[in-house]
């Protein structure tokens, strides 16, 4: 039951104090830590182990955002966030496209052909595997939690990926980016505990649901869109967990939320699936 407030102070008496903390993923020198800084500037950036520790630390009120990559220009989207999306009372409002620049990083006085080992997250070494596999065809991929972690692995032996803002003394990042292929881009959303305000203008917009088990289900929820003439940007499908067989999508689509027609087609999708989450509306 919503609760009632006399005045506008007695509300803010009532709200969740800010911490002027934001949460993402770590170490430092992350990608993540990156876009964090610009989403959340001048914000305390508190580093996690993982995207759920940061949704954590935001819903135990720890933190007041949490900065989340949702998409990849290359892999797709980022899998576990989606699913942290859809299942945690977690909203978007704010998003920022960083250009991933990989770089090799050794340590200094390191020759290449000493290298038995590259390291870095799973993604980036997919991302650079023409260049690994042409310049240490034999060298071990090891796979860390994030790019900056692997700089503690980088050792007379063990080369690292990392990002080209990345900056130690004692560790030389290769002149240009080694990445198949250059064009290469991260979308990060910040996220917050308010569900999004119908009474802000938004550019984009990120829902989810899950159409009901029987043919044509999908048709019929993709005509509402096309009904009401709004432009799909984005389509992508997880499994249910607790479901074998049946999935939840993941749409984004232009539009402003405060427009009547937009909101006329959230409420038809609403009533027509058997589960919906408005996950965003942002510029």
């Amino acid at each position: 039951m919503t609760k009632l407030y006399a005045t506008a102070a007695e509300r803010a008496a009532d709200m969740p104090k800010t911490t002027g903390r934001v949460s993402c993923l770590g170490p430092a020198g992350s990608y993540s830590e990156l876009a964090a800084s610009v989403l959340c500037e001048g914000k305390e950036l508190v580093l996690c182990r993982s995207f759920s520790e940061a949704v954590a630390r935001l819903l135990a009120l720890e933190t007041d955002y949490a900065v989340l990559p949702v998409e990849n220009s290359l892999n797709g989207g980022v899998l576990p966030v989606l699913d942290l999306l859809a299942e945690k009372n977690i909203y978007g409002d704010d998003e920022y496209l960083l250009h991933i620049d990989h770089r090799l990083a050794l340590r200094e006085g390191t020759r290449p052909e000493d290298i038995e080992a590259v390291c870095s997250h799973e993604q980036a070494l997919a991302q650079c595997e023409e260049y690994l596999r042409t310049k240490f065809p034999n060298a071990r991929l090891i796979a860390t939690a994030s790019t900056a972690e692997s700089l503690e692995r980088i050792d007379a032996h063990t080369a690292g990926i990392v990002g080209s803002h990345i900056h130690r003394a004692g560790i030389v990042l290769s002149a240009e980016n080694i990445a198949d292929n250059k064009q290469n881009f991260t979308r990060f959303l910040r996220v917050g505990r308010e569900e999004p305000s119908f009474e802000r203008q938004s550019a984009m917009i990120f829902l989810c649901a899950v159409c009901a088990h029987r043919p044509g289900a999908l048709l019929g929820l993709l005509k509402i869109f096309r009904g009401y003439g709004l432009n799909l940007t984005r389509i992508e499908s997880r499994p249910l967990k607790e479901t074998f067989g049946q999935y939840r999508f993941f749409i984004e689509f232009a539009g402003d939320v405060t427009a009547d027609r937009v909101r006329a087609a959230l409420e038809d999708v609403k009533g027509y699936c058997e589960d919906f989450k408005l996950i965003g509306a942002y510029m």
